[in-house]
């Protein structure tokens, strides 16, 4: 016996084997859909009787392993079910020969056999036939179960009659001795009187009256005579059926202690082992069910109780052990060995002892076959592989599966199987913790060997390209880059990279579920590390509201469930993200976009290159949104090596939401500025988000005209529009104002429609009081400058950092330099608004800032009064200094203008009156 039956169980031992097989030519399906039907009667029920009878079908049965049907005789074909088609009566005579020569392929064993014809109408037909039975077409054949009952029947009549015939031999010492097919030639030239030679053939005899007891449904028989036949055995040391009558103990232990089977078979067994028991003893007269003969007691059912005969699970095990060593002395018996350890494993698997069962299957690894062809090879790995699995062990398994899908593409096999090999290795996944899903791969460490994952996923991909499908090949290539990433080295890393160019050159990668053909679905695979966007990705809002609006918000994910962010129908709308490339090479990233939900978007692809392994990169993802309404912001799509991604912000890293909501109002128009002063590179410090700032130096008391130009960018009308100005940032006093506008010619233009511009004078005036200036004149005193006096003192004192040209105050280096320049900032901010949105009350703010550095343009370094001729008038000394680089004139009513040179101190006398006003105004300067 070459072949094993890998399927077998131990509970197999009380079956029956019947064989169905076609008879000529019978289309496949239909073969099999009958076979379905036929093998359903797996157990019946023994009429007149409590005893159940098993069979054990197979459409396939090598007649070599028949021969062995005396050493266990559940491997003896002892039913035969042929299925025919006949579509005439001449054709009958040719079928009935050949259902004859099927029956003698196994007529040595045969109990009974019965022809199920189909397609035969007719005289033929209506015949009365026990072993043919007749049916006019596969469909209308409803009494197929009912007839393999009546032959099970018949099998069990044949069965309990060769029992009774061996169990009540009356041929004295010249018992038969049985044989199996390599013995026979080792028994020629015995000595068969002799007494050793005696008990061997009882002892075989013994165990196979077991055999067919435990077949018979009579379970304490069968122990008994086990028990028996292992006495006689061990006594004569034939060790190869002592093995076997070890083993038939074993399997009826197993069948009392595991009703329900060992081989995980949804049909459950019937009777409990209580009635086969009670069934065992119900006997017919005159059957005593032993060789009495030999002396051997008759009534074994009652003699010996059932707790005493059953072996106990541990011992079961140890059985098993010690038989599978008696197997191993025979190299003819590989075949029983290797199916004994598989027997033992179920068992084991049963009782949860893991370890003792791998201790089997190692043994079963190494037993050696012989010549097997690569099927068988096949085969073999997967059973191991299935039973490894059985006991828990997943990743021998897998390892037992993918050497079962590479012998599928041997090198000695003329057309390699590849797409079986591609299906095992598929079913090696789950036992070296790899799925075929990246969302597996993002949740908290990374379980499983990486080598030996990475190296499972380059075989799926030079299967599934050798199978001709470059689009798994891709797949596979995009999920081994996708989630090994961090175990790749440089080299690798490039020989991936190019790879997947080559295979997307032929068949892009996508975002579709490829389903092959079992059904099974690869979900895709989206380069979420190529490049790696950081955890805090940035939202560009243009925002707006009907309270207070900015020109930008600035957002993060962590604030994606604030809804008080906006997006303006028909404006460019932007999304910020920090990404880096962790390749070591320049990586090329393509068709970068937005993912939204909602209104009407169009997304702006981008493209940008990175260098290798670069820092944080900035990336801004621009669209439009055609519609009002809401929007949501689920990620980015992307393009790398020829494979298409979309990138959900649910699949990033440590991001606990799927998506950002942001309302999209009705469009509004936009308005561009432009001044007639240069950008300020200071920028007042305010709440409101600036989008532009200017700068002026001006003398105190100076004037500047601020020409600004408000261009409509949008699509909308202008159809409102306010000015307001603030002051921020300074604790100086102003006098008078400091901004002014006549805004009723820019509003007179008003609607302002897209395209066109208006523009708006804004007039600068700077009055400070710049009195006490204690530092200035310690300065003026340190350069030799006459300024003692009564001077004007104030108690606020300003130390600023000076402008470039700011002369340093005194010789010595370490002395601080003083800067005598004030500064006044101010916000100018525009409100306007204008189209659909103005109807529901939504508006712009445009705010500008102003910068004025303000530098003094006179001192009165002292101040003095003389009497006049009144005592209601005075004359009033003034000493007045020029702290400007220019030249100026002070001018005084009813005076004569003073000019002072640059850095000049002159005294001038005025008259004035007692309690009058008095005002000097700094001209030409």
């Amino acid at each position: 016996m070459s072949v094993p039956d890998y399927m077998q169980c131990a509970e197999d031992h009380q079956t029956v084997l019947v064989v169905v097989q076609p008879v000529g030519i019978v289309p496949e399906d239909q073969f099999f859909k009958i076979y379905k039907r036929i093998a359903s009667v797996s157990q019946v029920s023994i009429r007149d009787s409590q005893r159940l009878l098993y069979i054990r079908y197979r459409h396939h049965y090598l007649p070599e392993n028949n021969e062995w049907g005396d050493f266990q005789t559940h491997r003896k074909v002892v039913g035969l079910i042929a299925i025919t088609t006949c579509n005439s009566a001449k054709e009958w005579p040719q079928t009935a020969e050949r259902f004859h020569g099927q029956k003698e392929v196994y007529s040595s064993t045969l109990y009974d056999s019965r022809l199920l014809v189909f397609g035969l109408q007719g005289e033929i037909a209506e015949q009365q036939r026990t072993d043919v039975a007749f049916y006019p077409s596969f469909e209308d054949c409803s009494d197929v179960e009912k007839r393999v009952e009546d032959f099970v029947e018949s099998i069990f009549i044949v069965l309990e009659s060769k029992r009774l015939d061996r169990a009540t031999d009356k041929s004295g010492d010249k018992i038969p001795l049985l044989c199996v097919p390599f013995e026979k030639k080792d028994f020629v030239g015995l000595d068969t009187d002799s007494r050793h030679y005696k008990k061997r053939c009882q002892g075989r005899m013994r165990k196979h009256v077991g055999d067919l007891c435990l077949q018979a449904g009579m379970l304490q028989d069968a122990l008994v005579h086990y028990h028996m036949a292992v006495e006689l055995l061990r006594g004569v040391n034939d060790f190869l059926w002592l093995g076997a009558a070890l083993e038939g103990l074993c399997s009826a232990s197993v069948i009392f202690h595991y009703p329900g089977g060992t081989a995980g078979k949804t049909i459950g067994r019937k009777p409990s082992i209580s009635q086969a028991a009670d069934a065992g003893k119900r006997h017919r007269p005159g059957d005593h069910g032993a060789l009495t003969a030999n002396g051997i007691s008759a009534d074994t059912s009652t003699e010996i109780g059932r707790a005493k005969n059953c072996l106990s699970p541990e011992d079961i095990i140890e059985k098993y052990k010690e038989a599978i060593s008696y197997y191993g002395k025979y190299k003819n018996a590989g075949v029983i060995e290797l199916e004994a350890c598989v027997k033992a494993v179920r068992v084991l698997a049963i009782q949860k002892r893991a370890r003792e069962a791998s201790e089997f299957l190692q043994n079963a690894v190494y037993i050696n076959l012989g010549q097997l062809s690569e099927e068988e090879k096949i085969q073999r790995y997967s059973i191991l592989s299935e039973l490894y699995e059985l006991i828990g062990f997943h990743r021998k398994s897998a390892f037992f599966k993918r050497v079962a899908a590479m012998q599928c593409v041997a090198p000695t096999i003329p057309e390699p199987g590849w797409r079986a090999c591609y299906k095992l290795l598929l079913e090696t996944l789950p036992g070296y913790s790899l799925s075929l899903d990246p969302k597996d791969f993002s949740k908290g460490t990374h379980r499983g060997w990486a080598a030996v994952q990475m190296r499972l996923l380059h075989e799926l991909v030079y299967a599934s390209r050798r199978m001709g499908n470059p689009g798994l090949s891709v797949r596979h290539l995009s999920f081994l880059l996708q989630t090994m990433l961090d175990f790749l080295s440089d080299q690798e890393k490039k020989e991936v990279t190019q790879s997947l160019e080559n295979y997307t050159s032929k068949c892009p990668g996508g975002m579709e579920v490829i389903t092959l053909p079992d059904g099974l679905k690869l979900p895709p695979v989206p380069f979420t590390k190529l490049p790696i966007a950081t955890v805090k990705v940035k939202f560009q809002l243009i925002g707006l509201g009907k309270a207070r609006i900015n020109m930008y918000y600035i957002i993060s994910l962590s604030l994606f469930l604030f809804p008080d962010f906006q997006w303006v129908q028909g404006d460019v709308c932007e999304v910020q993200l920090m990404v880096y490339n962790p390749m070591p090479y320049e990586l090329r990233v393509e068709n970068m976009g937005l993912l939204t939900s909602g209104v009407e978007f169009e997304s702006l692809p981008a493209a940008l290159s990175l260098p290798a392994e670069s820092g944080l990169y900035p990336v801004t993802l621009v669209g439009v949104p055609r519609t009002a309404g809401n929007i949501t912001v689920n990620g980015y799509h992307t393009s790398v090596f020829g494979v298409t991604s979309d990138c959900l912000l649910e699949s990033l890293p440590n991001v606990k939401t799927s998506g950002c909501l942001v309302e999209v109002i009705p469009s509004l128009p936009r308005l561009q500025l432009s001044t007639s002063l240069p950008r300020s590179a200071h920028t007042p410090q305010s709440k409101e988000e600036l989008s532009s700032s200017v700068s002026v130096q001006l003398f105190n008391g100076e004037t500047q005209q601020l020409t600004i130009t408000l261009e409509n960018i949008g699509s909308e009308d202008i159809e409102s529009l306010e000015l307001t100005s603030k002051i921020v940032n300074t604790k100086e006093k102003v006098f008078g104002e400091f901004l002014s506008w006549d805004l009723e010619d820019a509003v007179s233009h008003l609607p302002l429609k897209p395209g066109q511009a208006v523009t708006l004078t804004v007039c600068i005036k700077v009055k400070l009081d710049f009195s006490g200036q204690e530092n200035l004149l310690q300065d003026l005193n340190d350069d030799g400058i006459s300024v003692t006096g009564l001077p004007i003192s104030s108690p606020l004192r300003q130390v600023l950092k000076p402008r470039p040209e700011t002369k340093s105050v005194g010789g010595e280096s370490g002395k601080a330099e003083y800067s005598h320049t004030k500064i006044l900032e101010a916000v100018l901010n525009f409100k306007y608004s204008g189209g659909t949105g103005k109807v529901e009350g939504y508006y712009r703010e445009l705010s500008l800032g102003v910068h004025v550095d303000v530098e003094p343009s006179v001192f009165f370094t002292r101040v003095s009064t003389l009497p006049a001729t009144s005592t209601r008038q005075c004359h009033l000394l003034l000493d007045i200094f020029n702290p400007t680089e220019h030249e100026l004139t002070v001018s005084a009513k009813n005076n004569q203008d003073l000019v002072l040179h640059a850095s000049e101190c002159q005294r001038s006398v005025f008259f004035l009156c007692t309690f009058r006003k008095f005002c000097i105004i700094p001209k030409n300067v």
